[in-house]
């Protein structure tokens, strides 16, 4: 799936982090630092908590190590463990580090029902509000009208756009943007 990339960040450290459970965590001033700049991870009480999409791609990347005990995680065993509890997580993955390397924030958004919240680039969550909210699925996948509705009148009552993000056999990503007209 991915390519091997031996990146480190900026600083040239690493951030540690550990998996517990279904969650990657780490107290590292590495991972204050990329949160404070790039907004990776949630910070609660000292400690970054990383989405499954988030831990991947900063260990994709080369600016994460995660160790689960004594054991360190590469990509693709990481993504086996955080994917028994989310069978959909190889397309989120997909999405999720396309937009990115495109420069956009991306965070989870379960609380509306899909899949992440997508901030236009240059803006941050809690400084600015999500622009669209977004739902992965591979073209492989069946996606009911009924679920397209749900989907498009969350988005219309949170005032942000429906972004669809349909992956395709060879990973790449075409986006539609869904929005409500008033004739």
């Amino acid at each position: 799936m991915p390519k091997k990339t031996k990146k480190k960040n900026k600083a040239g450290k690493k951030i540690k982090a550990y998996l517990i459970g279904n969650v990657v965590i780490s107290n590292t001033q590495e991972a204050i630092t990329l949160y404070e700049k790039s907004r990776f991870g949630e910070l609660r009480e000292g400690k970054i908590y990383y989405a499954a999409v988030e831990a991947l791609y900063l260990v994709e990347t080369g600016k994460m190590q995660v160790s689960e005990g004594r054991k360190k995680l590469n990509f693709e065993k990481l993504l086996a463990v955080l994917a028994e509890n989310d069978k959909r997580l190889r397309t989120k993955y997909v999405v999720f580090k396309d937009l990115r390397q495109r420069g956009y924030i991306v965070k989870t958004a379960l609380k509306f029902g899909a899949d992440f919240r997508v901030y236009e680039r240059g803006k941050k969550p809690g400084q600015e509000h999500a622009r669209w909210i977004l739902y992965a699925v591979h073209e492989s996948e069946e996606f009911s009208w009924h679920e397209f509705a749900a989907k498009s009148r969350v988005a219309h009552s949170t005032k942000k756009s429906l972004l669809l993000g349909i992956v395709d056999e060879e990973n790449d990503v075409t986006y539609y943007e869904v929005n409500w007209l008033k004739p």
